[in-house]
């Protein structure tokens, strides 16, 4: 659909777990890793997991092979290639980094469906190590938000898209996350957004504790076929909606008192999660 932006992250909303922990557990690097975790960034650390492999030997093509095993729900590829199939503009915003995001998606058959990948970059240096940078270099210009970590701050690279829309062009955002990064971009959606948190995790999770915070209209998912379902029925839904606002101008200005179209848990039934940072 023209004029429709959908925004995912990656893990643990696109794949199912963590592709930086998927690698450390899959390459046997997790004693070093849980032995230098409070020493070094998130980032860096996972650059510093890298040059261990390229000193044991291992080679940018075995962490390829080693992400082709990451599990990917069937119904979330097929709700991708849906997306994309319907005219939707496909991106991604993660805190994993480009090679492992693009060595998935490519063995998935899902690379082709996104027009744009805001990641922290990568690449296989002359002696063939992976190297893995930051997306701000906080050296330079540090971001300034007290959400986000200092490598990838969400919430800009959103007002990025935001201004990158064709002057003139109406454009919808669905956003879909999980994580405490996720929260940022999430504040910054106007209400004719739409945001897909992944129920009982972070993001949901602080969502719901100050909902009045959130301007777009919220819709939790919990697994494939629930994401693939409401995103779909989301693409649907915005083309009548934007023809209702159009024929009656007072039409989005009523409709900002009921942007939470989910079943919600009490907060007592809040469960805790895990580390998800992307």
């Amino acid at each position: 659909m023209a004029g429709i932006v959908v925004v995912f992250d990656f893990d643990r909303t696109i794949i199912d777990g963590d592709s930086d922990s998927w690698v450390v557990a899959e390459m046997g690097l997790s004693d070093l890793f849980h032995r230098l975790r409070s020493t070094l960034p998130w980032n860096s650390l996972m650059d510093r997991m890298m040059k261990e492999l390229h000193s044991q030997g291992r080679t940018a093509e075995e962490i390829a092979a080693c992400l082709k095993r990451t599990p990917l729900h069937p119904r979330i590829a097929a709700a991708i290639k849906s997306a994309y199939a319907l005219g939707c503009d496909l991106r991604i915003v993660s805190d994993a980094n480009q090679f492992f995001i693009e060595k998935i998606l490519e063995y998935q058959g899902l690379l082709g469906c996104f027009s744009k990948i805001y990641t922290n970059p990568s690449f296989v240096d002359e002696e063939g190590r992976l190297r893995i940078f930051p997306y701000h270099d906080s050296t330079l210009s540090p971001h300034g938000c007290s959400l986000c970590p200092s490598n990838l701050c969400k919430g800009l690279v959103l007002e990025h898209i935001y201004a990158s829309a064709p002057e003139g062009g109406r454009q919808n955002f669905i956003y879909l996350g999980d994580g405490r990064g996720d929260y940022c971009p999430t504040l910054r959606l106007q209400g004719s957004d739409y945001v897909m948190p992944r129920k009982k995790y972070p993001l949901w999770d602080r969502i719901f504790r100050e909902p009045a915070l959130v301007k777009a209209e919220v819709h939790e998912w919990s697994n494939g076929e629930e994401l693939e379902k409401i995103l779909l029925h989301l693409i649907d839904k915005i083309p009548a909606e934007q023809s209702i606002s159009g024929s009656n101008p007072s039409s989005q200005s009523n409709s900002s008192d009921c942007k939470l179209h989910i079943s919600v848990s009490s907060p007592e039934s809040f469960t805790q999660t895990l580390r998800v940072p992307h």
